[in-house]
């Protein structure tokens, strides 16, 4: 075939295709493709997350939604000490390596949880009496070799989890009661040196206000900063309730921590109600997960949000809070509620 005949052919073969397009009007021209939450978080120079736990990325519909919406995840119980270090010294990265390579498959990073919490403990560190001195040992050997197992592999870690009680005083755990106050300082050093790269937070529930808690928090993060202990930010898990009402203090409470040079991140987010769900909680539930959305879009240094799973069919809330549920912005079918759309509206 000649090159001049070749080149009439494919020019009508191609009127003939842009024709037919605009003869089957609009719905034959391609969407344009939503962008993620992540994406839109992105714009703002945020990450967007889920917490995640080992049962179910059995479930293929939920781990495809995970992988296609979010930018970081968190495993929810696979990094914690009960899992990590079953018996003393014999340590198990089954369940916190499948995160891994889940958020390597799915170009995501992993805000990791946790290194030091009063609970999900092992009964061989419980069931006995430490001295100062021993209980330091096991306290820095389970960090350091947890730390350096997921060393580069990881964004940050909750190194400290929960230290305060709701009046400001600290909680009388195992660490506190053996071996003081100085142990939060301690398991950041050791953090560090395991992996100089890694983000190093301290983490607790009810301080997204202005508070005694959060004040015990602003103070021990201001001495820590003036000792030069390695502390990048502070996690505030949002946990909220619709019965409590929204922290309206957020915002302010977010900023003071970035004056000390910290990052904040809302880490573990969920906004429960008691059951059943109706139109109006779910109304307000969207209004609050914009509004925190939008606060944490406020401060510079608030460097993103994870909601702690993103599906009802998965929350902890109806085991620990009975009656009460309904607290994620996708339903247990993996249907997004009105909260999705409103965080969508908040990180336009």
């Amino acid at each position: 075939m000649r090159k001049t005949t070749r080149l009439r052919l494919a020019g009508a073969l191609a009127a003939g295709l842009v024709v037919a397009g605009l003869a089957a009007g609009p719905s034959a021209q391609a969407s344009p493709k939503q962008p993620t939450l992540a994406e839109l978080a992105q714009r703002h120079g945020r990450y967007f997350g889920s917490a995640t736990d080992n049962p179910e990325l059995t479930d293929s519909a939920y781990t495809a939604l995970l992988g296609k919406e979010f930018d970081m995840i968190t495993p929810g119980n696979g990094m914690k000490w009960y899992a990590t270090e079953p018996q003393q010294g014999v340590f198990d990265w089954t369940n916190g390596d499948q995160i891994v390579n889940l958020a390597r498959e799915n170009h995501q990073r992993v805000r990791a949880h946790t290194l030091v919490w009063h609970s999900q403990l092992p009964s061989w560190l419980t069931d006995r009496d430490w001295t100062a001195a021993e209980l330091r040992v096991v306290l820095k050997n389970h960090i350091q070799t947890e730390v350096r197992h997921y060393r580069g592999k990881v964004y940050s870690w909750d190194v400290v989890n929960e230290a305060f009680n709701e009046d400001g005083t600290y909680r009388e755990t195992i660490w506190y009661k053996t071996l003081g106050p100085g142990y939060i300082a301690d398991a950041l050093r050791w953090a560090h040196q395991a992996d100089p790269h890694a983000k190093l937070y301290l983490n607790d529930y009810n301080i997204e206000a202005v508070g005694p808690k959060s004040d015990a928090y602003y103070q021990l993060a201001k001495d820590l900063r003036a000792q030069k202990v390695p502390l990048d930010g502070i996690g505030l898990q949002a946990h909220l309730a619709l019965q409590y009402g929204y922290p309206t203090t957020l915002e302010d409470n977010l900023r003071r921590f970035s004056r000390l040079g910290l990052d904040t991140a809302l880490t573990e987010v969920d906004i429960r109600m008691i059951l059943p769900a109706t139109d109006d909680k779910l109304a307000e539930q969207a209004d609050w997960y914009g509004r925190l959305t939008s606060a944490c879009l406020a401060v510079r240094r608030c460097v993103g949000i994870t909601i702690w799973d993103y599906t009802d069919k998965y929350s902890w809330i109806p085991a620990f809070f009975p009656g009460e549920g309904a607290a994620l912005p996708w339903d247990e079918q993996l249907a997004p509620k009105p909260a999705y759309f409103a965080i969508r509206k908040a990180l336009h």
